[in-house]
């Protein structure tokens, strides 16, 4: 059975709160940097997995997409998405990233904003991504950065006596699979891959793997979110753009 950690009350309550603050690492890290890559959509069929609560979605549609499907497993964040955004461009689909079945060669770019993480089988969800591609077309996502959940207990960062930050641990880097944390809630998976094999993948489905990036946070981000600073130790996330030859 997949997992559908969102639709689970605690962890929706706490984190549209989270989101809701504005103070976070996606406001000041990931989105930047995911709008940055996307660049001119112009005209653009989109395709947004794990659309969550829709913002980068409606960023596509307020800049020139043509249209958006906006694909998420949570009912919680498909009815948030289309509170927040009711733009006829954009139709909503909830149900697996896995398990969406749409015409070959139907869109100009795939987009994915930290849900990669959350799926098992990383070789068929690409397999499908590539087929869903027109020649041409750009897959861009973000998922946790290898070096992130590397460690199998997933506990952060290694504290001092005096709570000071001391080093993060990368352990079993090598051993792919599955892993557990408590995120608001005991039992949140997400699965480890190493870099070779986020990128290598991508290669055997025809996909020409453009840029590699590991963003760093915004200025306005290091003055608002002080604890930013940390992230230049270890990347939290990273950035994989590929284009379908």
């Amino acid at each position: 059975m997949k997992q559908n950690i969102y639709d689970n009350p605690t962890f929706f309550k706490e984190y549209t709160s989270l989101r809701e603050s504005g103070l976070t690492y996606n406001d000041f890290l990931e989105q930047p940097a995911m709008k940055t890559a996307i660049g001119d959509i112009n005209g653009m069929l989109i395709l947004d997995l794990g659309c969550g609560m829709g913002d980068l979605s409606k960023y596509c549609a307020d800049n020139g997409a043509v249209s958006v499907i906006a694909v998420d497993i949570s009912e919680k964040m498909i009815e948030r998405a289309k509170e927040e955004n009711s733009d006829k461009k954009v139709e909503y689909l909830c149900q697996p990233i896995e398990d969406i079945e749409l015409p070959a060669e139907s869109f100009d770019l795939v987009i994915s904003s930290l849900a990669i993480h959350y799926i098992a089988d990383y070789f068929a969800l690409i397999a499908k991504i590539s087929k869903l591609l027109k020649e041409g077309g750009r897959l861009i996502f973000t998922t946790e950065h290898p070096i992130t959940t590397a460690q199998k207990e997933m506990k952060g960062w290694v504290k001092g006596d005096k709570g000071e930050i001391l080093h993060w641990p990368v352990d079993n880097y090598q051993e792919e699979g599955q892993r557990k944390e408590h995120w608001y809630v005991d039992g949140v998976i997400k699965y480890h891959r190493t870099v070779s094999t986020l990128i290598n993948v991508l290669t055997e489905h025809g996909l020409t793997v453009e840029k590699v990036e590991e963003p760093l946070p915004t200025k306005e981000g290091l003055k608002k979110l002080p604890k930013l600073i940390n992230e230049y130790r270890k990347p939290p996330f990273i950035l994989i753009q590929s284009k379908k030859s």
